[in-house]
């Protein structure tokens, strides 16, 4: 993997680059129509939905929390709000999500959000030597090590992702 060390970039691959970061940017062609974001970029860089992981952000009562989980699934609300010492989690509204987060949906990234919001990523992540993730477009996936993203995050790791 190579580092990006050119200035500019999204606020995620700044982030990695500040943190000298190992990291590999992979841009692919973002079709306008597409719906299921990660399963595009998937898709388009011949990556199993396995190792692709999409950012959700979600309400818990003590406010906004972001869900890193393959896209080979779906969030699992519960197991979410239990990683977080919460009673209860519901999917966040998609302009709130963007104005927090400073990203568009289907681009958002769990790095360089305009706030530092709690973290869970699936322990799935774990089982891969790296990962990939928005990089706060569409039509452009980070691929690092899955420990970068959890130390950056100051994430919490956990079961969140089921299948399905």
């Amino acid at each position: 993997m190579s580092r990006k060390t050119k200035t500019g970039g999204t606020p995620a691959t700044m982030a990695l680059a500040k943190a000298k970061a190992e990291f590999t940017l992979h841009p692919y062609e973002h079709d306008a129509a597409a719906q299921a974001y990660g399963e595009e970029a998937a898709d388009a860089l011949g990556v199993p939905y396995e190792r692709i992981f999409k950012t959700l952000v979600a309400e818990v009562e003590s406010g906004l929390a972001v869900a890193v989980v393959p896209v080979a699934g779906k969030l699992d609300l519960k197991a979410l709000a239990s990683a977080l010492n919460s009673k209860r989690a519901a999917m966040a509204d998609a302009a709130k999500v963007e104005r927090v987060t400073g990203y568009v949906v289907g681009g958002i990234s769990p790095l360089g959000q305009r706030k530092q919001l709690p973290t869970v990523v699936d322990s799935s992540a774990l089982d891969f030597e790296t990962i990939y993730f928005s990089a706060g477009k569409r039509g452009l996936q980070i691929e690092t090590a899955p420990d970068n993203l959890i130390t950056l995050t100051r994430a919490v790791t956990a079961p969140i992702g089921k299948t399905g």
